[in-house]
């Protein structure tokens, strides 16, 4: 492919790589922590695991599959973008090992290999580049590519702790369900409630934070009730009511920053993934439903 067909062909896909890399820049460092194509994919496996679970199976692996399949498209989208940079380039703009026939080679087919292996950082030394633009380039995609397997690691360390995070928190919340709400909050002489309840606001706060800046924990289902913030969320809401007519006000302080917490929580999964447009108790229970659990509620 000559002449001027062949450098829209090359720009096609340069602006194909820009695409990619904003994708990976906007789920990993965005303050909404979500690109567009991650975001994608992310949901496509969510709604697929739904059926699953609707069918009896359990869809636990939902998440990890997800981010798989986000880092795979991610390796896709620089392969497929750097192949249409070097194929209208193919043989003149890179010089071929003593293996090669030149008369047999160029195309699609040898951009596509050029363009997996320089990504991968394999460097066989069959096809190098030989104009001065190539030359910049190719070195280039090998650091792009070191730099998205990077990055993809950086993604599976970020998204952790934010789950045992939300885990941890939806523990604390079945220990104090099974104490009971109202029994918890209730003592005029009690002088851990309003401190409890203090920090179960600031887990709330802290669990919103994380699906904000890291929206790809949403679609990590826990296998028990327990361990699910989605179950759980109900024991907050209903610690934060029974606070209102605690006899110390230090509880219905505590109790009221709490509710706020879960009413900010509820707006963001409303917003970002639920679509409900309800108030807090049917969002909660909407968001329950959605991981496959129930709300956890006294009684």
């Amino acid at each position: 492919m000559d002449g001027a067909w062949g450098w829209v062909v090359t720009a096609v896909g340069g602006l194909v790589v820009v695409v990619g890399l904003r994708d990976v820049f906007q789920t990993l460092w965005h303050p909404t922590g979500t690109g567009w194509l991650s975001g994608h994919v992310m949901s496509a496996v969510w709604r697929l695991a739904r059926s699953q679970q609707q069918r009896g199976r359990p869809g636990v692996l939902a998440g990890p599959v997800a981010m798989v399949l986000s880092i795979v498209a991610w390796v896709v989208v620089l392969v497929v973008g750097f192949t249409l940079v070097y194929a209208p380039h193919m043989p003149e703009g890179f010089l071929l090992g003593s293996s090669l026939d030149p008369s047999r080679r160029g195309g699609w087919l040898d951009a596509l290999y050029a363009s997996t292996v320089t990504l991968a950082t394999l460097g066989y030394g069959d096809i190098v580049p030989s104009a001065s633009w190539l030359r910049v380039v190719v070195p280039g995609q090998a650091l792009l590519g070191f730099a998205t397997l990077t990055a993809a690691a950086t993604w599976v360390m970020q998204i952790y702790p934010a789950l045992v995070r939300r885990r941890v928190l939806a523990l604390r919340l079945a220990g104090l369900h099974r104490v009971g709400p109202a029994r918890f909050v209730g003592d005029p002489d009690g002088q851990f409630a309003a401190q409890v309840l203090e920090s179960l606001a600031a887990g709330v706060v802290q669990a919103r934070v994380d699906l904000t800046q890291y929206s790809s924990t949403y679609y990590f289902r826990d296998g028990t009730e327990e361990t699910s913030l989605a179950a759980m969320l109900g024991t907050a809401q209903e610690l934060s009511e029974a606070a209102r007519d605690a006899p110390r006000e230090d509880v219905r302080v505590a109790g009221e920053l709490l509710g706020l917490a879960v009413h900010d929580l509820a707006g963001i999964l409303d917003q970002q993934y639920l679509h409900r447009d309800a108030g807090v108790t049917e969002v909660l229970e909407a968001y329950a439903d959605d991981h496959g659990h129930r709300v956890v509620r006294a009684g």
